[in-house]
């Protein structure tokens, strides 16, 4: 299982800014290790977003249990694989609704992942961060 889903959403405003966010929940760990899971994150998304990432869109990278344990060359390639996967065109099932959000494969439109988790309250707003990238157009 990798150490982060990616969920990524167009936000159809004709706006090529990549955006990010990332959260990480109290089930992985205290806030020092929430704090060092986000900065690998970071660290990931600056160096693959600009050429990967899908222009015009939200990304949302969501920390897993396991994840800061896991090497980064580790972590960077699963990334990799996945806005790889994204930029193909084959993210995944049509309907976001036929697997749970937290099993389901990197998507483009995962408007009803997001609000399952918000109803689940695994993104809050204190744990959760949002980059607008100028330079990650």
């Amino acid at each position: 299982m990798p150490g982060f889903v990616l969920l990524v959403r167009d936000r159809a405003d004709g706006d090529p800014v990549k955006r990010i966010g990332y959260t990480v929940t109290k089930k992985i760990g205290g806030a020092v290790v929430r704090n060092r899971m986000k900065r690998r994150f970071r660290a990931l998304a600056r160096e693959l977003l600009p050429e990967l990432g899908v222009a015009g869109a939200d990304h949302v990278l969501i920390g897993r249990q396991g994840g800061i344990e896991r090497d980064f060359a580790l972590l960077r390639a699963e990334m990799e694989k996945a806005l790889r996967k994204l930029g193909r065109g084959d993210g995944g099932p049509k309907s976001p609704s036929v697997r749970p959000a937290d099993t389901r494969p990197v998507t483009r439109d995962s408007v009803e992942g997001l609000s399952l988790l918000e109803e689940k309250g695994r993104a809050s707003t204190s744990s959760a961060r949002t980059e607008k990238s100028a330079g990650l157009s």
